[in-house]
């Protein structure tokens, strides 16, 4: 069943409400009516219209991201960003899967930077990556950069 305006609306007060909420996320405005989540100066995605997601990945990450199909490639620019449609209510949770990701993988490149710091003296990386249950390619990025 397609998301009918105040689901959308619903939907994306939902995540903003969830990622708001994360150590070191701020919550601002974005181009074309957006909704944008950043640490610091660096983005972690943004939503339009409560339902269109949009996230930049280093390459390596959207590629296993979108093999796997939890998000698509961005209907306008290219690089690393992506975009993931919440077609249903259900959405909600992959939506915040992705963002979650970007949020760690950002947290994990600022980690000497004040900002990266503080984030990850809040949380428990272990358990963080065992929650998004990131494929073996992806989990080996991950197991990579930490610290």
């Amino acid at each position: 069943m397609a998301i009918t305006t105040s689901e959308a609306t619903s939907t994306g007060d939902r995540l903003v409400e969830t990622v708001s909420a994360w150590p070191g996320v701020e919550v601002g405005p974005h181009r074309f009516g957006a909704v944008e989540f950043t640490i610091g100066e660096r983005e972690i995605g943004h939503v339009h219209d409560g339902r269109v997601l949009d996230v930049n990945f280093p390459k390596r990450v959207k590629d296993v991201l979108i093999a796997e199909g939890s998000t698509g490639e961005h209907r306008f620019a290219g690089g690393g960003w992506t975009t993931f449609y919440a077609e249903s209510d259900d959405d909600i949770g992959r939506a915040i899967r992705l963002l979650r990701i970007s949020y760690l993988y950002t947290a994990l490149t600022l980690r000497r930077k004040p900002a990266g710091r503080e984030i990850l003296e809040q949380l428990d990386l272990a358990d963080e990556l065992e929650r998004l249950d990131p494929d073996g390619e992806l989990r080996a990025i991950f197991e990579r950069m930490r610290p």
